[in-house]
């Protein structure tokens, strides 16, 4: 049993690099979990400030509780994943069974950030990309799943998502074993990848 981290800023295609490595790697091999099922519950707080939470702010996240569900899959063990709304910025009563398996794919913008997760995991990739690239990306995406304006996702980025990308994401790619420079899009990068993957599995 191995563990794959995919970090990488907001938009940069860590979703795409991820839904690849899945199309690859026969399904029930391989548990995912995604660092933002563990943002911590904010449903005590009034939506007014639930709004104004920092989702790019390691400060934001339970990481005590990612830790021991790693800790435990890795044991062989299942756990019960959160599942956290962006729109009501809370989690749900009901959880998610995930059952341990060969692989664990480790996925978030700010896995790096925390050590005592940083050494959980086996391989740890980093995906690049271009930061106008990546706004276009939140832009689309901030407007199509989270119900937001342009103007929202744009004052949410010049505050939060570009200064703690600077301050926390990008310093954390120094840990990576391997970048995967353009995105989701550099076939080459996730063909290395995806070739280490399978010989570790020996497919």
């Amino acid at each position: 049993m191995f563990t794959i981290g995919i970090a990488g800023g907001t938009g940069s295609g860590k979703t795409t690099v991820v839904k690849k490595i899945l199309e690859r790697i026969p399904q029930d091999r391989v548990a995912l979990v995604p660092q933002d099922c563990y943002y911590k519950d904010s449903s005590h707080l009034p939506m007014e400030e639930r709004q104004q939470i920092n989702f790019d702010h390691p400060d934001s996240l339970e990481w005590d509780l990612l830790v021991k569900h790693i800790r435990l899959l890795k044991q062989g063990k299942p756990v019960e994943q959160p599942i956290y709304s962006y729109l009501t910025c809370s989690r749900a009563k009901e959880t998610i069974p995930v059952e341990p398996k060969e692989v664990i794919i480790l996925e978030g913008i700010l896995i790096y950030t925390h050590m005592p997760l940083v050494k959980e995991i086996d391989i740890k990739v980093f995906v690049d990309a271009d930061s106008d690239d990546r706004l276009g990306r939140v832009i689309q995406r901030d407007m199509m799943e989270r119900g937001r304006d342009v103007k929202k996702v744009l004052d949410r980025y010049e505050k939060t998502v570009k200064p703690m990308h600077l301050q926390f994401i990008e310093p954390s790619k120094r840990y990576a074993d391997i970048i995967v420079p353009q995105g989701g899009m550099n076939e080459v990068a996730i063909s290395i990848l995806l070739n280490t993957i399978e010989k570790m599995l020996k497919l």
